[in-house]
């Protein structure tokens, strides 16, 4: 057996200057000092040389055993897949997403695009047309292949588990360690679970999956640098960094781990005064291109891909810049609309900041300060956006037979609200939010009022035309300064309280920064029967400021899932919940006649793998205790195998679960699932730790136990997998705790 053989059977690194890990019955040497290894757990005396039918076994185990994990999953995964024939919890959401992709209409969500492309090609492999509304508890129509499109999810989990076997391997775990970790991720009821339907937690967790194992093999190939295999693993690191960030930007936590590795990496070998500063270069060159490059570049071809498919108008038209949805098919936006603005003019004013919406007025009134009617920004398209453009007050009186006057840089008008004929003004009184800001409201009418009713407008730029004596229609973005006060009009990304419908506040902001492009606006729609339709949509919209326009929009609605506190949601819990298993999540109704799944996970993973968390941390303060006090009894490979194979999945937990415990936003069990697996992968650690210096009979015992109490848990709520029949208090018994609603 040569070295390579054994670093590839027992997870140990043969480095020059390193020693292997030391573990008993795991290796001996022969007369010419090489080591030699047997497979990870099996006691040498215990299995004859001689014996070629074990042999064999032991060297197809790597082959074997995947694939009889594969078909254990595919059968926990799909068994039963199409029994529920109703649209089940979040379905709701990605099969309709998923339909906008197959009628290319676009749309808008708060998720990077990938997952719900393939949520659409599932449903074009279906033969489904796009035309289901997926409603929530509505019954899947004969037309709708929901059991395929429910497959093709289920496939992302399914592969999850061998993926977990190799990554265990990788990470030099013994082969009984494997075996559990793999046993673990195959038989976690909520894995199973959230499988079976179509949502993006399967996809999410396959990349995540993935990105760890490659992580773990480019780690296993460190002082291999710059060899084929070495660029394939980083190269394949960083596409899937770029999956799991395409999916949901959960997988920035993911990639955060790789981020640390790399700078520890490097920090490394920065301090290796042997090696050339021209390697040192390469080293850091190749990391820039395969973990930064790649991945950004993966990220942004899946946006490229969402606007090429969404040809169309769609709901999520109103998301994006008016010259964005001038291209797209069907759209009203900038159809038969004037080039040039006149006075007389009805127009809708479309704030350029990312996310923006239409100025908005309507009867309601401020509840406090001035009490005058209320403007907002809204996103939704109606009548209470459109506003015409008069002359300010110390002009003659607007006359709409008389020729036209165009309107241009430097300009003061006045805005009348269409559906209620008041002005849009501004005074010295604060905003009900932004205190800082000035009040913006609708007063007066086209004669009652004053010179507050006044704004004057500042071009910023033009896409069309430098010439800026005239604006136009979607080419013009330009700033509107309150004369009298020297403010500028904004929408930002602040929300009214319900009073205010959540609409986004607008305000006259006090400073003057010509960059903020919440001050910036453009005319969106335009009517005048005076002037001849042009087709300024032809002008296209660069793809990269769509693109971060776009991304910065979806940040901004992710920020404003807060919950609410007039509204009670039973589906939502908390961040210290998830860990210790103390809530589920009812997926569908509750009804008698429903087929029922109830998402909680395995009771023996989740309290195991939380319980290691603690296991661990209490290893490295003992070994920290006995290093001050001078004992020296772990080698530097002991070290490695704690430092990457405890302590990094410890990290890889911590960065999952910290966000949600800091941030404001509404959370559900299902946010926790990423950290559940670097859990795992941590109790994988600690249990093959602790049982180095075991008996091997009495090793066995545990692991063999182990086993069967995972497996176990898993057959005892089984039917929260599969799905519930009859009335709910037929599974009385399995609510152990008092947060486990499957019986009430």
């Amino acid at each position: 057996m040569t070295e390579a053989d054994v670093a590839s059977s027992t997870g140990t690194d043969l480095a020059p200057g390193l020693r292997q890990r030391n573990l008993p019955h795991l290796e001996e040497k022969t007369k010419t000092g090489k080591v030699v290894s047997e497979a990870h757990e099996y006691d040498k005396k215990a299995k004859p040389k001689s014996n070629s039918y074990l042999s064999a076994l032991d060297s197809w185990e790597p082959v074997l055993v995947p694939i009889i994990l594969t078909a254990l999953s595919i059968f926990t995964r799909m068994y039963r897949i199409g029994r529920s024939n109703i649209v089940t919890w979040d379905e709701a959401h990605f099969g309709k997403f998923g339909s906008h992709y197959l009628k290319r209409e676009f749309y808008f969500d708060v998720h990077p695009p990938l997952g719900k492309m393939l949520v659409g090609l599932s449903g074009l492999l279906a033969g489904y047309n796009g035309s289901f509304p997926f409603k929530s508890g509505e019954t899947y129509p004969e037309e709708v292949n929901y059991t395929f499109m429910r497959v093709f999810n289920a496939a992302f989990g399914v592969v999850c588990v061998p993926l977990a076997y190799f990554t265990a391997r990788e990470l030099g775990l013994r082969r009984a360690t494997v075996w559990l970790v793999s046993l673990m991720v195959l038989f976690e009821n909520s894995y199973a679970t959230i499988s079976r339907f179509v949502l993006l937690d399967s996809m999410l967790l396959c990349f995540t999956f993935t990105t760890t194992l490659c992580w773990a093999k480019f780690h296993r190939l460190r002082h291999a640098s710059f060899t084929p295999g070495w660029f394939f693993w980083l190269f394949l690191t960083g596409i899937n960094i770029g999956c799991v960030c395409s999916v949901k930007w959960v997988g920035l936590f993911c990639t955060a781990i790789v981020g640390l590795y790399t700078v520890e990496d490097l920090w490394t070998k920065f301090g290796d005064l042997k090696m050339p500063k021209a390697v040192l270069g390469k080293h850091i060159a190749a990391r820039v291109v395969g973990l930064i490059v790649v991945p950004a570049l993966v990220y942004a071809l899946s946006f490229y891909a969402h606007f090429l498919i969404l040809e169309n108008s769609g709901p999520g038209d109103a998301q994006m810049s008016s010259l964005f949805q001038a291209n797209l098919k069907g759209t009203e936006v900038g159809k038969d609309s004037p080039l040039e603005i006149a006075l007389g003019s009805r127009v809708t004013l479309k704030n350029m900041g990312y996310g923006g919406g239409l100025l908005h007025s309507h009867v309601q009134t401020y509840p406090e300060g001035s009490k005058q009617q209320q403007v907002t920004c809204y996103h939704h398209k109606d009548a209470n956006n459109d506003w015409f453009i008069y002359p300010n007050r110390q002009e003659p009186d607007f006359d709409p037979s008389n020729p036209l006057k165009f309107v241009g840089d430097r300009d003061v008008i006045r805005l009348i609200h269409g559906q209620t004929g008041r002005n849009l003004h501004s005074h010295a009184i604060a905003a009900p939010v932004t205190k800082s800001h000035h009040e913006v409201s609708s007063y007066g009418n086209i004669t009652i009022g004053d010179d507050k009713d006044h704004w004057a407008i500042e071009v910023v730029d033009d896409v069309a035309s430098r010439d800026r004596s005239r604006i136009r229609t979607l080419t013009t973005s330009f700033r509107l300064r309150h004369p009298v006060l020297g403010c500028y009009l904004r929408a930002g990304n602040v929300n009214l309280p319900q009073w205010g419908f959540k609409q986004i506040e607008t305000t006259c902001v006090k400073e003057n920064k010509p960059s903020d492009v919440y001050t910036h606006w453009n005319v969106e729609s335009h009517f005048n029967e005076k002037l001849p339709p042009s087709d300024p949509g032809s002008y296209k919209s660069p793809f990269l400021k769509d693109f971060i326009h776009l991304n910065v929009a979806m940040m901004t609605s992710n920020n404003a899932l807060v919950p609410d506190p007039d509204k009670q949601d039973d589906l939502a819990s908390k961040f210290w919940q998830w860990p210790i298993l103390n809530v589920g999540l009812r997926m569908c109704s509750w009804d008698d006649n429903i087929i029922k799944y109830y998402l909680l996970g395995n009771p023996a993973v989740y309290w195991g793998s939380t319980a290691s968390l603690a296991v661990f941390g209490l290893l490295v303060l003992w070994y920290l205790v006995r290093w001050q006090r001078g004992y020296k009894e772990l080698s530097q490979a002991d070290i490695d195998f704690i430092h990457y194979a405890g302590l990094y999945p410890v990290i890889g937990w911590v960065l999952h679960y910290l966000p949600f415990v800091v941030m404001a936003r509404v959370t559900y069990v299902h946010h926790y699932y990423p950290a559940l697996y670097y859990a795992i992968l941590t109790f994988g650690f600690c249990i093959d730790w602790l049982t180095q210096s075991m008996n091997n009979r009495i090793r066995w015992i545990l692991y063999t136990s182990l086993y069967i109490i995972v497996i176990g848990m898993f057959v005892h709520f089984r039917v929260i997998v599969f799905g519930m029949e009859g009335p709910s208090q037929n599974w009385a018994h399995l609510n152990w705790l008092s947060g486990w609603r499957i019986s009430n």
